[in-house]
C-alpha cells in the first residue's frame, strides 16, 4: 500500500489524484483509494488540512494531487454586504465551518442553519460544490510551543481557543 506522508509545494509529474471530502481532509492519519483504486494510506503531521490541488509524496517518490470533492452544501447570498456580514457572524457564533467567497457563503447542509440564515434574509440554495471553509483565526500558519510555558509569550489580540472548544457540525446531530 502507498503511503503519504510528504507535502510538497510543486512537482513536474502527478502520478495520480485522491478526492476526498472535506471531513477527510481534516485527517491526518486516513485510510482511503486514489482515484484508481489503490489503497492509500495518508500519514501527515497532526493538524495539517489538505486543501483542493495540495500536493503529497508517496514513500516510493510518486505524486498525488488533493482534489476536493463535491458535496451537499448550502449557498449562501444577500441582498447587500451588511446582511451577508450578519449571517457569517451568525454562523461563526455557532462555530459552523464556514467557505468565504465573493459575494458568498458555504456550509454543509444543516437544516436548522437554513432556517436561522433564511429568517436573517438570506437566499439560501442547494448545491454540490467543493467545500474549502476558512482555516480560521487558528489555523495552519500559526506556531507551536514544544513543552514551554505560554506565560510571558504574547499571542497578540487573539487568545488560545479553549481545550473543550466544540465546531458544529452536521454530523454532530444525533439522527431521530
Amino acid at each position: 500500500m502507498l503511503t503519504l506522508n510528504t507535502r510538497i509545494n510543486s512537482a513536474d509529474k502527478v502520478s495520480a489524484q485522491l478526492v476526498l471530502p472535506y471531513e477527510s481532509r481534516e485527517n491526518s492519519r486516513l485510510r482511503t483509494a486514489l482515484s484508481s483504486g489503490e489503497e492509500v494510506a495518508i500519514f501527515i503531521p497532526r493538524g495539517t488540512v489538505l486543501r483542493h490541488n495540495d500536493l503529497l509524496m508517496g514513500d516510493d517518490g510518486r505524486v498525488v494531487q488533493i482534489v476536493a470533492a463535491r458535496e451537499s452544501t448550502y449557498r449562501i447570498t444577500c441582498a447587500n454586504p451588511h446582511d451577508l456580514l450578519r449571517c457569517a457572524f451568525h454562523l461563526g457564533n455557532r462555530h459552523t465551518q464556514t467557505q468565504v467567497g465573493e459575494g458568498f457563503l458555504r456550509i454543509a447542509r444543516d437544516n436548522v442553519l437554513k432556517e436561522m440564515l433564511e429568517g436573517l434574509g438570506a437566499t439560501v440554495i442547494e448545491e454540490d460544490a467543493q467545500f474549502e471553509p476558512e482555516a480560521g483565526a487558528y489555523g495552519s500558519g500559526g506556531h507551536h510551543h514544544h513543552g514551554e510555558s505560554s506565560q510571558g509569550h504574547a499571542h497578540g489580540p487573539l487568545a488560545p481557543i479553549p481545550v473543550h472548544q466544540k465546531i458544529h457540525r452536521p454530523s454532530d446531530i444525533p439522527s431521530r
